[in-house]
């Protein structure tokens, strides 16, 4: 069952369930910056050829986190509905199947790499390195899904402290691991491009291990009923799972178009870009932080039908969100000529890296408006139209705004294009939100039921 919460309550909860995700995600995305950041002092080519690569791996993050979002809607509804037998067989489920899935895709990958990349525009040099990096790539990314299934579990069940205690130091591991892996020590040159992976794929190992053994200390899971479990759960698993995979295949997509466009500028460009995406990411943390902390309270809520608590912590989180990003994006908007110089010694991807975070940075404020309400919607009983949102974001608002401004102004064009299409996918996720939220004041069940339209 869910609590009644006063505002200041409410606020103190989020607080405490948030942090914790918070300074997990921050270590994560910023030990993936620090890895482009070392993959710069190697050279343009190297950084380039890691960039092309990042629309595929985030196509590996797209489908682990749809299904991480499934695992962690329906095991925290089961909770709030009192249900904790079903809890226990749901989360042994998903955690097979997703490993299962996670390792057919990462290879099918591997196995494509030859027609995907030349695709998105890499040349014979960018394709050389990419050979030698993909390999050890696709199993870090298979051990970082293993990871964030185990942190959905963990969510689901109101911890966030041990998720963000182990991105912390898997973080704080690939930190070590990097330089050495990738530039060698003494007399051992390292691997160059290669050794990045490679060292995310030990950091990942480690903190699979570790959690494992805290996983066996609980009563979380169970070998008893899971076949009957697939029958019974499995529609609903996809129900949640498939529109929350398609929302997060799109920005993958979006990616790669995005890249094509990029790279019809130049390498440095592409670079840069890169660079950007990097830091997007970082910059996000605390929005990020919540789409994993919030929709485990709000599937609490959903299960125990106390939709005033919803309303009540929507607009808090939102707040939160606009105030945060707003402030942080104008602050490193201002600073971002020694930002871009602290990340990139080439003086070219250090300019055009100073573009982009001025007119990005201010537009995540909206995007993160964006961003939690889609990862409202999949734990609300509302994925069909959480995927819409998603799907809009990027193929409405982004892409075109971003292509137009390319074609017009070059890179100032495309960076001034994003942001602007930031800026509107905000304001249609706030409009989504508030004629959703309205009509669970007259009938809850239009809130709770994507089969019923509005």
């Amino acid at each position: 069952m869910s609590r009644s919460y006063s505002t200041l309550a409410l606020a103190k909860t989020l607080w405490q369930q948030t942090w914790p995700m918070a300074i997990g995600a921050l270590s994560l995305l910023g030990f993936q910056l620090v890895d482009s950041a070392f993959i710069a002092r190697l050279g343009t080519a190297e950084l380039a050829a890691q960039t092309f690569t990042f629309p595929v791996s985030f196509l590996v993050i797209g489908i682990q986190v749809g299904m991480g979002i499934a695992i962690a809607a329906l095991v925290s509804r089961a909770l709030g509905s009192g249900e904790e037998a079903r809890s226990r067989r749901l989360g042994s489920v998903v955690l097979i199947a997703g490993s299962l899935v996670i390792a057919l895709l990462a290879l099918g990958l591997w196995l494509a790499q030859a027609y995907i990349f030349p695709v998105l525009g890499a040349g014979p040099d960018s394709l050389a390195l990419i050979r030698a990096y993909w390999a050890p790539q696709s199993l870090a990314a298979w051990a970082g899904a293993l990871l964030y299934f185990g942190y959905s579990l963990f969510r689901a069940h109101g911890n966030t402290r041990l998720p963000g205690t182990l991105m912390v130091m898997t973080s704080v591991l690939n930190l070590v691991l990097d330089p050495l892996l990738i530039f060698g020590l003494g007399e051992w040159p390292g691997l160059g491009l290669p050794g990045a992976a490679w060292a995310t794929v030990l950091a990942f190992g480690i903190g699979i291990i570790v959690l494992g053994l805290q996983l066996r200390q609980t009563d979380w899971l169970s070998a008893a009923g899971l076949w009957h479990e697939v029958r019974r759960s499995g529609a609903d698993f996809v129900g949640i799972a498939g529109p929350a995979m398609i929302s997060q295949l799109m920005p993958p997509l979006a990616a790669m178009l995005a890249v094509s466009v990029v790279a019809s500028l130049g390498e440095s460009q592409v670079a840069a870009w890169g660079l950007a995406n990097r830091l997007e990411s970082l910059v996000l943390m605390m929005v990020l932080a919540m789409t994993m902390s919030l929709p485990p309270w709000l599937g609490r809520c959903y299960g125990a039908g106390d939709w005033l608590q919803v309303r009540r912590l929507l607009r808090l989180a939102l707040s939160v969100v606009v105030v945060w990003q707003a402030l942080l994006g104008i602050i490193l908007a201002l600073v971002a000529p020694w930002f871009a110089g602290v990340l990139s010694g080439n003086p070219d991807v250090r300019v055009e890296l100073a573009v982009l975070m001025r007119w990005l940075l201010p537009s995540y404020a909206a995007l993160g408006v964006c961003m939690l309400v889609v990862s409202a919607g999949n734990a609300l009983g509302w994925p069909l139209r959480a995927m819409l949102m998603s799907s809009a974001r990027l193929f409405v608002f982004y892409l075109p705004c971003l292509w137009v401004g390319a074609y017009v102004g070059g890179l100032n064009g495309l960076a001034a294009g994003a942001a602007l299409g930031n800026v509107l996918a905000g304001l249609g996720a706030w409009w989504l939100l508030r004629r959703v939220l309205a009509s669970s004041r007259r009938q809850p069940e239009l809130v709770a039921d994507d089969s019923v339209v509005t």
